[in-house]
């Protein structure tokens, strides 16, 4: 048994050990809320949401619903960008021009671009799927030109002879500066962009496709968001490729979907053999087209081709009056130099320059 003297000691040293044990307590408590507790409340870009899944087939589905129309015939708006300067920081953006365009598979397409308002021809354009036309007919007489080369050629960038004014950034006189960007522009590039291409079967294209996923910081475009706002959006990217290289495979074409209440193409970038970026075309603004409204199409679509310096965009003036899949004949297609303008062959150009080369 224990002797009251023992007993009375350990009752009288039991509030020193409570005291001791709550001491701890609290020092501990406090270390963790220095270490992971909440010190300050910061701001961070919000994600949009709710966020729709979708399988790679409901994704091609997706692509291949766009590549279902076989025609296009309707008025549009365009605007331009010179960017050869843009090293230097500096860009030549055109005024909006008013367009007519028809487009047809397989990468057919004429394409007249018209002064606002007054209705005078700035250029036409043509690409039967191998071979494109394009006359500039802006300008002083000196200046304008009827262009033709072959689709799949890399040519060189066609310059004005007098455009060595501009080299610095500056305009040049009479437009020599636009007519050289007009002169460069190439007709199946609008085709590419406006008229994508189908996803095909493996067992008929050699194609394979992945599927991942992707978040980006951008801009808020919705309707009402304030000016300057960032937002997080969530993108499911399709990836196209090709056997072959040095690493087994080759990407061809990647295309980004909105998830965003829904699954919306919302751009397609390709690629050339070596992988550098081609063209990069935003589609915006989803409307319904045709007069029964039965399409949803992007109202909008910007394209931008990074190696041959130039950036533009198409807009639909009037979507709902967008005629789709009719059969145009032939020769819609192929451009007649009946305004005798100076003619350009670039085949030509580029075999004499060939020939020169071999001489030397």
């Amino acid at each position: 048994m224990l002797s009251l003297v023992s007993l009375g000691k350990r009752l009288r040293a039991r509030p020193a050990c409570l005291l001791l044990l709550l001491s701890l307590a609290v020092t501990a408590a406090s270390g963790c809320s220095s270490l992971f507790g909440v010190k300050r409340k910061v701001a961070t870009t919000p994600l949009l949401g709710p966020l729709r899944d979708a399988t790679a087939n409901e994704l091609i589905a997706e692509v291949n619903r766009h590549a279902s129309v076989r025609s296009i015939r309707g008025k549009i708006d365009i605007q331009i960008e010179d960017t050869s300067f843009a090293e230097s920081g500096v860009a030549e953006k055109y005024r909006t021009a008013d367009g007519t365009v028809y487009l047809q598979r397989p990468g057919k397409i004429y394409l007249k671009i018209q002064a606002p308002f007054v209705g005078t021809n700035i250029a036409e354009m043509t690409s039967d799927g191998e071979r494109f036309r394009v006359a500039v007919l802006q300008g002083d007489e000196k200046y304008k030109r009827f262009v033709r080369g072959t689709n799949n050629a890399d040519y060189p960038k066609l310059e004005m002879d007098a455009a060595a004014a501009g080299a610095k950034g500056g305009k040049g006189k009479n437009g020599e500066r636009t007519v050289s960007t007009l002169s460069n522009l190439r007709p199946q590039h609008f085709t590419d962009a406006l008229l994508i291409a189908p996803v095909q079967p493996r067992t008929d294209s050699g194609l394979v496709y992945a599927r991942s996923e992707f978040y980006q910081e951008e801009e808020d475009t919705r309707e009402g968001a304030k000016k300057g706002a960032r937002v997080v959006r969530g993108y499911f990217l399709l990836d196209e490729l090709s056997p072959g290289g040095e690493t087994g495979a080759r990407l061809v074409r990647r295309f980004w979907f909105d998830r965003v209440n829904g699954i919306r193409l919302a751009r397609m970038q390709t690629f050339d053999k070596n992988g550098m970026l081609d063209s990069d075309v935003s589609y915006r603004l989803p409307k319904n087209f045709g007069e029964d409204g039965r399409l949803v199409m992007p109202s909008r679509v910007e394209l931008t081709r990074p190696h041959d310096r130039y950036k533009l965009s198409v807009s639909y003036q009037s979507p709902e009056a967008v005629v789709f899949d009719r059969e145009y004949e032939p020769q819609v297609f192929v451009l007649e130099n009946k305004w005798q303008l100076p003619e350009f062959d670039l085949d030509s150009r580029e075999q004499q320059r060939a020939n020169n080369g071999s001489d030397k």
